[in-house]
């Protein structure tokens, strides 16, 4: 039989504890979280629980305790009075010495001292109740004890034999044969009492152990999805921000990089392209710059900031063709219109990674952008001329990878078709 625990401590633990609580992680930022701190602050602010009803149940020790005295102290002949009233006497040092430190610090494990506590509170007992049967009442405030300090079936063994001390002593002293049937009948009834309360008590136990072992598991399930999510946060928003310097700066910067060295060749032979190059390049430094600015700020693009999608989506494609001295266009079809600041900008990065891999890999001619409006849709088409590639080859690189993330978070689709010689067409569709 395991150990018994408190029943008082473990009755208001199972009232008081709140599963629902410990099962439902709060939401970030949400109402729960955000009162948790208070609650925290406010239970430490109010003391254990635990001690606030010891010290309620010491007091209905002592009132029971006092008042079996006075019963005691007025009932009992003159003689048996002075005994039992010093047997109840021991007991208040017993208790405060010995018993009172096992009862506070009843954790589930019997130990060595309870027992002995609990063996000389037995003996007193009977002693008292055989020299005044009215000592019985005191069973009030002792059963629990029993149960608190004892193994279940060890605490039912020294609940009855008090019931049966105060039985036996009812019996003896009444002297009478109904007194001895009184007392029989109140020894079955109490000891009735007590066999069902020791088993409500383990029931109790039972169901208390078994709830805490849920909400320890709940609590550290919640510490694990805590973790697990904050990880996919940080690696959700490590994979944004790549893509956003991918997309901006990086992309920026090989431009740059790209009118420079086309103008430190033209600087002897034609001064006046090397100028126009390197001023390309600063009003793309310019950009990057400022891109990175709202990068850090987490404002939308900065191209969108200074105009509308087409605006900014014109002003690419023409780069493009200033860039690589091609043949470059931009059109739209179907009423434009304000779009979501998400859609726009999925569908500007996609622009500049698609112009970004013609200027890289496709050694077009001739590139083509479209922008289509439809009633719950917009399309996005870049079509170049150049090399193409063999899509079942060639799986892409991280800008591919970056622009199929970016449709799929939105809701949309993309299309990538190519094949050798024969120029490649990037279709993007988002819902708008």
């Amino acid at each position: 039989m395991p150990p018994c625990a408190d029943p008082h401590r473990t009755a208001l633990a199972a009232l008081t504890t709140e599963p629902a609580e410990a099962a439902a992680p709060a939401e970030p930022g949400g109402p729960a979280e955000a009162a948790r701190p208070a609650a925290v602050a406010a239970e430490r602010t109010a003391g254990n629980a635990w001690e606030t009803s010891l010290r309620r149940w010491e007091l209905l020790y002592c009132v029971v305790f006092v008042a079996d005295v006075l019963v005691v102290a007025s009932s009992a002949a003159p003689g048996r009075r002075v005994f039992a009233l010093a047997a109840l006497a021991a007991m208040v040092p017993w208790y405060v010495l010995v018993g009172r430190p096992q009862y506070a610090a009843a954790d589930d494990k019997v130990s060595r001292r309870g027992v002995i506590y609990m063996i000389g509170v037995v003996l007193l007992f009977a002693f008292a109740v055989l020299q005044a049967p009215n000592t019985w009442f005191l069973c009030v405030a002792l059963l629990p004890l029993c149960y608190t300090l004892l193994p279940e079936r060890v605490a039912l063994i020294a609940a009855l034999a008090m019931n049966a001390a105060g039985a036996a002593s009812i019996a003896y002293w009444s002297g009478t044969l109904d007194g001895v049937a009184t007392a029989l009948g109140l020894g079955i009834a109490v000891s009735a009492f007590t066999v069902a309360f020791g088993n409500y008590i383990g029931r109790i136990i039972t169901q208390s152990d078994e709830r805490a072992m849920l909400i320890a598991q709940l609590e550290s399930t919640r510490a694990e999805l805590a973790e697990v999510s904050r990880q996919a946060g940080v690696m959700a928003e490590r994979q944004r921000l790549a893509g956003e310097i991918h997309d901006t700066l990086a992309q920026g910067f090989s431009s740059i990089l790209m009118l420079v060295q086309a103008a430190d060749a033209q600087l002897e032979l034609s001064p006046a392209t090397a100028r126009r190059q390197l001023d390309l390049a600063a009003a793309t430094a310019r950009e990057n710059l400022a891109e990175a600015r709202t990068l850090v700020g987490g404002l939308a693009s900065a191209q969108l900031q200074a105009g509308t999608l087409e605006d900014a989506l014109r002003r690419i494609t023409e780069r493009a063709s200033a860039e690589l001295g091609l043949q470059a266009s931009f059109a739209t079809d179907g009423a434009s219109r304000h779009l979501p600041a998400a859609t726009e900008v999925v569908l500007l990065r996609t622009g500049q990674e698609a112009l970004a891999n013609v200027r890289k890999h496709a050694a077009a001619r001739t590139v083509a952008v479209r922008l289509c409006y439809a009633s719950d849709r917009v399309r996005l088409e870049v079509t170049d001329d150049g090399a193409g590639f063999d899509p079942a080859v060639v799986n892409g690189g991280y800008g591919l990878r970056g622009m199929r993330a970016r449709v799929d978070e939105a809701g949309g689709t993309i299309a990538v078709r190519s094949a050798p010689a024969e120029g490649t067409s990037v279709q993007v569709e988002v819902p708008a």
